[in-house]
């Protein structure tokens, strides 16, 4: 097993928390785990630790919302999201410590970054337009047919560019650092997804890739019977902070979590690129 003091395990058990409270509540909660663990693990390794754990969140988080997900969605994104596994795979081949942290620290800065931008795209669609004058009545016509509820936006050329696009980066993402979540749910979101649907469509997502990803991961040396050891104390955190996560997911402040999240998450990034 790994030597960590008892101030790093309590850390990584915190960490462990908020991965549970992520798949069930508010997924950006996850980069500040994923800073904790290359902090006090070395960079590469951190990532093949904090792996079973995030995926036994994901069997939490499929265990509630199975029944939401978009097939069609998933089956669009896993060919892109396989070729950008293999090269976030064939960049840790040949990576050290150093440019492993590097990388971490410059996704999550990344991941930040989106994050911020898609909160003020979506402040900025939320913004009700400018009154206008008043319009004389409307007729009175036959009462219209009802709308028939669509699936999301994820068919056309443009839509399947954007699903490689967004897989490719996703993939790589993941493999490196564990770090797809703010990238996926940028797609998600864009293509229109509604609450149910996004939180159903992720959960299988993550579950498939985090559980294809472990052949590499064992074969790159990031998974072993050291890190299982260690895997095997940290997931009695991951159950309840996933418990916490969907028993407080209704009551969140969440604009305040979420710039507390945004917060972390960069302190984690800069003190990873500085250390």
């Amino acid at each position: 097993m790994y030597t960590v003091t008892l101030a790093e395990f309590a850390a990584l058990a915190a960490a462990s928390i908020l991965v549970g409270f992520s798949k069930t509540a508010v997924s950006g909660a996850n980069t500040v785990s994923l800073a904790i663990f290359a902090a006090v693990l070395p960079a590469r390794e951190s990532t093949g630790v904090l792996l079973p754990l995030l995926i036994v969140g994901d069997v939490l988080a499929v265990r509630t919302y199975r029944r939401h997900a978009h097939w069609g969605t998933l089956w669009r994104l896993f060919p892109a999201v396989a070729a950008g596994v293999v090269v976030g795979t064939v960049f840790l081949l040949w990576a050290g410590d150093a440019a492993v942290r590097t990388s971490i620290g410059a996704i999550l800065l990344l991941m930040a970054g989106v994050t911020l931008w898609r909160r003020r795209t979506a402040a900025r669609a939320d913004t009700p337009a400018a009154p206008t004058a008043p319009t004389a009545p409307a007729v009175p016509t036959a009462p219209a047919a009802p709308v028939v509820p669509t699936a999301p936006d994820t068919d056309g050329a443009g839509a399947r560019l954007k699903a490689g696009s967004y897989g490719v980066l996703g993939g790589f993402t993941t493999m490196v650092a564990n770090a797809g979540g703010p990238v996926m749910s940028l797609y998600l979101l864009s293509a229109g997804f509604r609450k149910l649907g996004f939180l159903g469509t992720s959960a299988w997502f993550f579950l498939i890739v985090n559980v294809a990803k472990v052949p590499f991961s064992v074969g790159l040396g990031l998974i072993d019977g050291r890190s299982l050891l260690l895997d095997a104390l940290l997931a009695l955190f991951v159950v309840p902070g996933a418990f916490i996560g969907k028993a407080c997911v209704d009551r969140i402040n969440q604009k305040l979590f979420e710039r507390l999240v945004i917060a972390a998450t960069v302190l984690g990034g800069l003190q990873l690129l500085l250390r």
